[in-house]
């Protein structure tokens, strides 16, 4: 048990990442675990007792600073439940290569969203019936991208917050974090019914990814975020591009290993 605290650390680096920019920490705990030979059901299955972990702990800390949308969160949140059932179920028969691919593809999607999140905020908007029937799929669709990859889903919901709905990010990435909560919650509950995760993993990982979205929290009232936004968009790439390497090659590890 010793020997695995690292995920600890692993999980307290993708917590403040993930609470910060809203997108949740699978984005930086997924690409590890699979570097490491992780299948994929054991990679998105521990990443997600991560990411609810970090969501609530974002959830409290934001709600105390009075930023989350509370009406839009619970009802976006509920509609993403179906869609973890389904993303769960779907991801236990993946092959590695494709889940390889896939994820890479959702890194990439993730890494021009961090570097472009300045320019996609728009002005504040009416919402249409057509807005909302568009929320209502894009949802679910979240939902199935959550429980699948073990991301969270925060991907779909602040650009459709920010770009759809006109929310400032400043209150769309702490709402999304209220809607991850129920999107990993019902994720973490399926993927253990079918028996993918190893609870001594994911429970590190929900540890350390408890108090780092409570750092990142509260950094982000007041961090300049452009050169973290560089970093992390560069090191997200290199990620991806690392992927799609070993979904080529057949490699099931880090460095082949």
């Amino acid at each position: 048990m010793i020997e695995q605290f690292w995920f600890i650390l692993l999980g307290f680096a993708a917590g403040v990442l993930g609470s910060m920019i809203g997108l949740g920490g699978g984005i930086v705990v997924v690409p590890v675990l699979t570097f490491l030979g992780f299948p994929p059901t054991a990679a998105a299955s521990n990443s997600l007792f991560a990411a609810l972990s970090n969501a609530v702990a974002s959830t409290i800390s934001y709600s105390k600073q009075k930023r989350i949308e509370i009406s839009l969160g619970l009802k976006l949140g509920l509609l993403s439940i179906p869609g973890t059932v389904l993303g769960a179920v779907i991801s236990t028969d993946v092959a590695p290569e494709i889940f390889k691919i896939l994820f890479g593809f959702v890194l990439i999607a993730s890494a021009s969203y961090i570097f472009l999140r300045k320019k996609i905020e728009s002005k504040e908007k009416t919402l249409s019936k057509q807005i909302m029937i568009f929320a209502i799929g894009a949802s679910f669709f979240a939902g199935i991208i959550s429980a699948f990859f073990g991301i969270g889903g925060g991907i779909i919901f602040v650009p459709l917050m920010v770009v759809g709905m006109g929310m400032a990010m400043k209150r769309a990435a702490p709402t999304s974090q209220l809607i991850l909560l129920f999107s990993s919650l019902s994720g973490v509950i399926v993927h253990t019914l079918l028996g993918h995760p190893d609870f001594t993993q994911a429970g590190f990982l929900a540890i350390g990814s408890f108090v780092g979205g409570l750092v990142g929290a509260r950094l982000s009232i007041d961090i300049k975020e452009r050169y973290l936004q560089i970093i992390v968009s560069v090191v997200i790439l290199i990620a991806a591009g690392k992927l799609f390497l070993d979904s080529a090659t057949g490699n099931s590890g880090f460095f082949g290993f």
